[in-house]
């Protein structure tokens, strides 16, 4: 049995289609995906992302617990600002990608994966023995919505009423919405301006109703996971469970900037992070694109100018903003450079692509 969203009911009357996320009942579209993704990019687009989880540290030692516990250096994040991140497990392989929020000095909120939620938070009460905090996984009870697009900053000041020429990307503030505290973020996964606004499950469906009642004027529209999905490999973001997990390392999916050894002490998986860190042999995460119409797809198989078989495609679609086909894939080192020719296996069929730099689509400047 799903476990429905807050705002399911919502849903339903909008006509969503649903699917099964994570043991999430969660709106798929609801009506043209291509349209939603449209939206999204040229006014703005409405998601519930209350599948999500958010986990809580708050005590003395929160930051000191998040430092040994992540790879990122969150004593350094100022209070008000947001840090992507991630946990991995000994070997340095990624258990999870994370934003975290520094909300107070002694008060953090760790946003996970809807699939790694428990996992997280079980992980992070282990790590945090033995440190003066306390873990609260706050899940169940907090619901989030995400406003992304081009029109999202002149809705969002309508709805809130917050200063956003004072938010900055990956920064939060205390706000109110419909009469109820938020806590506003500019913050997103689809490559444009967007907010996210956490807010109390109860509250969920004023917040939403706020900003469909305001966004009407400003092009809004409500979107579904399918089009989140394109936007987010338009934008080369990795999505857990294709580009990411315990068989890659942040270094693998070309994201190592997120490991910081410059930190004091010990954190888990820094030794293997350390030697992975300047091995160069094995593969890496790369863009690819085609002139075909035929989209690779995740698991098809990436050859080299030979026919042989030398990766694999992660995530794959035809880009309704570039349309054309995109992908990333794990290739070797050796075939990462960009302009290198390879092929993808698409059912039978050998399709010449090339190796291109992340992201896709980048916003207007």
């Amino acid at each position: 049995m799903s476990n429905p969203s807050p705002l399911h009911a919502v849903h339903e009357a909008l006509g969503a289609s649903f699917t099964d996320f994570a043991g999430w009942a969660m709106p798929l579209r609801y009506g043209s995906e291509l349209a939603e993704h449209k939206a999204v990019r040229e006014a703005s687009g409405l998601f519930d992302l209350s599948h999500m989880g958010e986990i809580e540290l708050t005590g003395p030692e929160a930051a000191r617990a998040l430092d040994y516990a992540l790879v990122g250096y969150l004593s350094k994040v100022k209070p008000g600002r947001a840090r992507y991140t991630m946990i991995c497990d000994a070997d340095g392989g990624v258990l999870d990608d994370l934003v975290v929020y520094r909300l107070a000095t002694d008060h953090y909120m760790v946003v996970a994966n809807a699939s790694n939620a428990a996992v997280v938070a079980e992980a992070l009460r282990e790590r945090a023995t033995g440190f003066a905090v306390e873990v609260n996984d706050r899940s169940a009870t907090c619901a989030l919505i995400a406003v992304q697009g081009p029109t999202s900053a002149e809705i969002v000041r309508k709805v809130t009423g917050a200063d956003l020429d004072k938010l900055s990307y990956y920064a939060s503030v205390p706000a109110t919405a419909a009469g109820h505290d938020v806590l506003l973020a500019r913050t997103g996964y689809t490559g444009e301006d967007g907010f996210e606004l956490y807010s109390e499950a109860e509250h969920a469906e004023d917040v939403w109703n706020a900003i469909t009642e305001i966004g009407q004027d400003h092009g809004l529209v409500p979107a579904g996971l399918a089009c989140r999905d394109t936007l987010r490999l338009e934008a080369g973001m990795p999505l857990y469970g294709n580009e990411l997990g315990p068989e890659f390392t942040p270094f693998d999916a070309g994201l190592g900037r997120v490991v910081k050894f410059e930190k004091p002490g010990d954190f888990v998986g820094r030794e293997a992070l350390e030697r992975r860190k300047d091995n160069i042999v094995g593969t890496v995460r790369v863009g690819l694109t085609s002139t075909g119409r035929r989209a690779p797809r995740h698991g098809y198989p990436v050859l080299d100018g030979d026919g042989n078989p030398v990766g694999t495609v992660t995530s794959g679609a035809l880009s309704p903003t570039l349309g054309h086909p995109i992908a990333m894939a794990y290739v070797p080192t050796a075939l990462s450079e960009p302009g290198t020719a390879l092929a993808v296996d698409i059912r039978g069929t050998t399709t010449p692509v090339e190796v291109v730099e992340l992201p896709f689509y980048q916003r207007p400047a």
